[in-house]
């Protein structure tokens, strides 16, 4: 995983895992990787993980069973889509408005950029 040197590298593990869920690759009740285990495979210390796995737990995503594991929360992907909807409504969306408004980008223009055709008047 390559990381962003701007954000918080736990945040972007999170992010990855959120998509993960999202995706389809990780499904409720499977099993994450132990904190040591993730961490070598990120090639990131244990504490980062931890600190993903502590933030992903209060959200609700993840659990622990002692001395079993970490697994994926039986509504993870409910919990994860109506996060990441309220984030890309609330920050992305605007930002892009912004900048569509900015460059005087027309509706006509984005349809034809997504595929849809122009609309009929």
């Amino acid at each position: 995983m390559d990381f962003d040197n701007e954000r918080p590298i736990y945040l972007q593990i999170a992010e990855s895992i959120y998509e993960r869920i999202l995706s389809g690759g990780l499904v409720p009740g499977e099993r994450i990787p132990s904190v040591r285990e993730f961490g070598a495979e990120l090639g990131v210390n244990p504490n980062t993980v931890m600190r993903t796995y502590e933030r992903l737990t209060s959200d609700g995503v993840i659990h622990n069973q002692r001395g079993i594991g970490y697994f994926v929360s039986d509504d993870a992907r409910e919990k994860v889509l109506q996060a990441e909807r309220k984030q890309f409504m609330e920050e992305e969306l605007p930002a892009f408005v912004r900048r569509v408004r900015l460059l005087g980008i027309g509706d006509d223009e984005i349809r034809t950029a997504l595929g849809l055709g122009k609309t009929k008047k």
